[in-house]
């Protein structure tokens, strides 16, 4: 895995840019093992492995509102267990589908055309979207309901197919249940915390005998240049679709994916 140090940097990059961008991570980082040659079986294991860097800078930036949920939880406070109970509710999808269809999902974690086709059709998903939504929740994550929060898991679970973006299908599927952008996204960074920290401890559980030296050596440099990046792009995210929304990243989705689909057919 470990053929040289700027392997590890340049998709440990992709990791931190992208994972909480509704573009695909993981779509991306099949593309960009695709583009620069690297074998893409041989560093699926890594481009999952790296994923608790971009959940770290979650901890970190959000800290404060973790601190306050577990003070709230020792003080039995109502807003704070809802907080837990509603990204439970919306994790749960993704353990149950993700346990039963795991080894489908493994296949086409290889497959680069599924991901550039996803990337076009979420593309056109997310300007939809963005038309036909009417936000009317305007509270925090505590109060989006269960019947909402177990909504958004599930259309979470579309994201199973790489190139649609995790953080894409919760946000867009939030905003489709009437939470305003702003918390969708917040809503889709917190619940990034439990949903990739499961999909990664499989992974490793299942394929971790595999690894040698080399291999963790890369993994912890991807880990480490994944968290700083994800640092800076999350506060930037918020700040754009606050102010102009998703339709920028749609864009982008379905002119990267018709370029990868018209490169992957000269090859």
């Amino acid at each position: 895995m470990a053929e040289d140090i700027a392997t590890p940097i340049i998709l440990g990059i992709v990791e931190g840019v992208t994972e909480y961008l509704p573009v695909s991570s993981t779509g991306h980082l099949i593309l960009a093992t695709e583009l620069l040659g690297y074998n893409a079986e041989k560093w699926a294991l890594f481009n999952i492995a790296i994923q608790p860097g971009a959940i770290l800078a979650i901890l970190v930036l959000y800290w404060r509102t973790f601190w306050a949920v577990l003070i709230g939880m020792m003080k039995a406070e109502r807003h704070a267990f809802a907080f837990v109970i509603n990204l439970l509710l919306a994790f749960i999808p993704a353990v149950v589908l993700g346990l039963a269809f795991g080894d489908v999902i493994e296949l086409l974690l290889e497959n680069a055309v599924v991901v550039a086709w996803a990337l076009i059709i979420g593309g056109f998903a997310i300007l939809w979207v963005e038309r036909i939504a009417r936000p009317r929740h305007a509270g925090g994550i505590a109060d989006v309901g269960a019947r909402t929060s177990l909504l958004i898991g599930l259309v979470q679970c579309i994201a199973m197919i790489p190139g649609v973006s995790r953080s894409g299908a919760t946000i867009l599927g939030a905003m489709a249940f009437g939470v305003e952008r702003r918390t969708a996204a917040e809503f889709s960074f917190f619940l990034a915390v439990p949903t990739l920290s499961g999909a990664t401890a499989l992974q490793l559980y299942k394929h971790g005998a595999e690894l040698t030296n080399d291999d963790m050596q890369a993994i912890g440099i991807g880990f480490v240049v994944s968290f700083i990046v994800a640092l800076l792009v999350v506060k930037g995210f918020v700040a754009v679709v606050s102010r102009i929304g998703f339709a920028p990243f749609a864009w982008y989705r379905i002119v990267a994916g018709a370029a990868a689909l018209v490169w992957l057919g000269m090859r």
